[in-house]
């Protein structure tokens, strides 16, 4: 039997990224546009989620246009519309979802809503079929996670942050180092020149868990600052960022591998916008290229980010299960991935 092609539109309008994409199949991108508000935001020094939503409503309909017609379809080619309702900015949120239930009843196309999580997750099979079981490393700035998969759709959080998430802690000693916004990029620029000689601490905490905290390493980063500044020492910006993200990533690396191998997965995905931190790239591919019987999947860097081509993604498969959201659909910011 022939299989059927399936076309999913993707809308996602988190946080200060609006997109929309066009998937083919659950794997081919057939287009993935991002309208990004990081100027608008740099000013602030982080995202202001009243600007936010404005951007999204100003913006939502240009790249939906946008996203079809670099897909050259149109929208009575698409099977469904999968659009984020959460976790995320409650505004921002709105718009898309918003959106995405007005073209849904407009042209009677069925309705699929997505976890962002499990869209960063999904990214992955925009690259490679996925492998079951597997783990899933997911890191952003609102989510530093272990996400255990048996199947499709089904999601196990081993893992997960007490309190700062990586990403956020990036942002943090970002500003206390006066670099812009967003800090992550800069920290990993930096952290190339500089060496790790500062003893900052590892929060390893209980010996058989999975869960991370970074806020003690931020604290850490800035008490280390200002104790310097106080004593009329100077600490090079070069050595203290290296310090910080070897903690970080020391951190990370080392209880993935721990899980991967007690879990006994097929698969390991690195996910979420700190994916791109070249520093854990390169680590993560150093702990598993001596581990044949596990695969190591790492996104390009224009899938690490927030986009719709892993909201579709994600979605296909949600379509594909029969499952579909009405149009009571709702933004809602605290969505739990396991559920």
């Amino acid at each position: 039997m022939t299989k059927v092609d399936s076309i999913i539109l993707g809308i996602e309008t988190s946080c200060d990224e609006t997109a929309v994409a066009v998937v083919k199949n659950g794997h081919e991108i057939l287009s993935n546009v991002v309208a990004s508000q990081i100027e608008s935001h740099k000013r602030f020094g982080g995202v202001v989620p009243e600007i936010a939503s404005r951007h999204h409503v100003e913006q939502i309909t240009v790249v939906l246009e946008e996203a079809l017609r670099q897909a050259d379809v149109t929208l009575q080619d698409i099977d469904a519309i999968a659009v984020t309702e959460g976790p995320g900015l409650v505004g921002a949120l709105l718009i898309g979802v918003n959106a995405a239930k007005a073209v849904a009843f407009a042209h009677g196309i069925p309705l699929v809503g997505v976890h962002h999580i499990a869209g960063h997750i999904y990214a992955n099979r925009l690259i490679t079929e996925m492998k079951f079981p597997l783990l899933s490393l997911v890191v952003s700035g609102g989510h530093t996670e272990l996400v255990y998969m048996e199947k499709h759709g089904s999601f196990e959080v081993i893992g997960e942050t007490r309190d700062d998430a990586a990403g956020e802690a990036y942002d943090k000693v970002a500003r206390t180092l006066s670099l812009p916004y967003p800090g992550g990029p800069h920290i990993d620029r930096l952290a190339h020149e500089g060496q790790p000689v500062l003893g900052l601490p590892r929060a390893w905490l209980e010996p058989d868990s999975y869960d991370f905290s970074f806020s003690g390493l931020k604290s850490a980063v800035i008490n280390a600052v200002h104790n310097a500044k106080q004593r009329g020492e100077v600490i090079a910006p070069e050595d203290l960022a290296a310090s910080f993200q070897d903690s970080v990533i020391d951190v990370l690396v080392t209880k993935t591998v721990k899980a991967a191998a007690e879990y006994g997965v097929k698969q390991v995905l690195l996910a979420g916008g700190v994916a791109a931190n070249k520093g854990l790239r390169n680590r993560l591919q150093e702990a598993f290229s001596p581990m044949q019987n596990i695969e190591l999947v790492i996104p390009p860097l224009s899938l690490c980010t927030d986009n719709a081509a892993m909201i579709a993604a994600a979605g296909t498969i949600l379509y594909s299960q029969g499952k579909r959201a009405n149009l009571a659909l709702n933004a809602n910011p605290g969505l739990d991935l396991e559920c």
